[in-house]
């Protein structure tokens, strides 16, 4: 240990809910925006900036310092991010990765990042189109890319996936499209791993799926339990019922944080030491109704404004980094 610093570091990821910029125009009730809100004007995104702000001001109160990365889903346009950045929590430290994506909702796989701490080295997006048809048409389908960026923290390198599946919604359809999503990232990440076991890989976001359930069981195994593993340490937060959002009262950990190989080898420079939900009692709903103990204070429940953070808690991992 002697002539090394040890730095402790957070990685997060959050599913923001919904973050458009304002609407300029007023749709009629009839009329829904393909956002789904209704009536998001300036007023409630200053509102959603600020619990933004507050979710990481909790989270530095409760935890000692700020993430060096933040993943993010939900984010619209380079307006959120660039208003999200120049917050007085981030203290004009952060800078951020995003591309426009093909999805039909118009929202994207976004990253914030510490610039004092890392290096961007090399970024880019992976995108699926699904084909599909109404009636007799076809019609390609969309979803939100995957976001991939290369970092440089002093001597250390870490690559870094941000991801939102498609959602339950369509049942079978949607956990199709969720298998060939993750089966092609698994072969970029075991092309990786194969040429170096020890490559800190970080994989993050919302899966629309548990820990427990088959695509993300396939994904970490890679093929039935051959000799290269994911680590998925959100599958025993999940086990002890630690959720990060709720459908009705089910509650489910879509959101995780996946680990090469590399965050438990001992001789590495980067070391793991804990995953968590931050479900603070801060972002929690504060309904008066049983069923609703516990659950994310959130932004709409459907088209009705509540003025929350988001229907989704943050979970976050920490690290130590041994930098010489």
């Amino acid at each position: 240990m002697e002539g090394l610093s040890i730095a402790p570091e957070l990685v997060v990821f959050y599913n923001t809910e919904n973050f458009y910029a304002p609407q300029l125009k007023q749709y009629p009730r009839s009329d829904i925006p393909k956002s789904g809100l209704r009536n998001w004007n300036e007023a409630r995104y200053q509102n959603k900036l600020l619990k933004f702000t507050q979710v990481f001001n909790y989270l530095r109160l409760e935890e000692g310092l700020l993430p060096m990365l933040i993943g993010l889903a939900e984010i619209e346009t380079n307006q959120v991010l660039e208003d999200i950045v120049n917050q007085d929590v981030f203290k004009g430290n952060y800078a951020f990765v995003h591309y426009d994506s093909p999805d039909q909702r118009g929202v994207d796989t976004a990253l914030l990042y510490d610039k004092t701490k890392l290096e961007l080295l090399y970024s880019e997006v992976y995108s699926e189109i699904f084909e599909g048809e109404i009636g007799m048409l076809p019609v390609p389908s969309t979803t939100r890319d995957i976001l991939y960026a290369r970092f440089r923290y002093g001597p250390v390198e870490l690559s870094i996936y941000v991801l939102h599946l498609p959602s339950k919604r369509q049942k079978e359809v949607g956990m199709a499209k969720r298998k060939i999503i993750l089966d092609k990232l698994q072969r970029k990440i075991r092309d990786k791993l194969l040429q170096n076991p020890l490559e800190n890989i970080v994989v993050m976001g919302d899966f629309n799926e548990n820990p427990t359930e088959a695509n993300l069981q396939d994904f970490v195994a890679f093929n039935n339990k051959s000799e290269i593993v994911l680590i998925n340490f959100f599958e025993e937060l999940y086990n002890k019922k630690k959720f990060s959002t709720f459908h009705r009262s089910e509650g489910l950990l879509f959101d995780q944080i996946i680990l090469s190989p590399a965050f438990l080898e001992q001789e590495n420079s980067i070391e793991f030491l804990h995953a968590k939900v931050f479900d603070s009692r801060h972002l929690i709903e504060r309904s008066p109704h049983n069923k609703k103990r516990g659950h994310p204070f959130r932004t709409y429940a459907g088209t009705r404004y509540l003025g929350g953070y988001s229907d989704h808690f943050p979970v976050f991992i920490k690290i130590k980094i041994k930098v010489k």
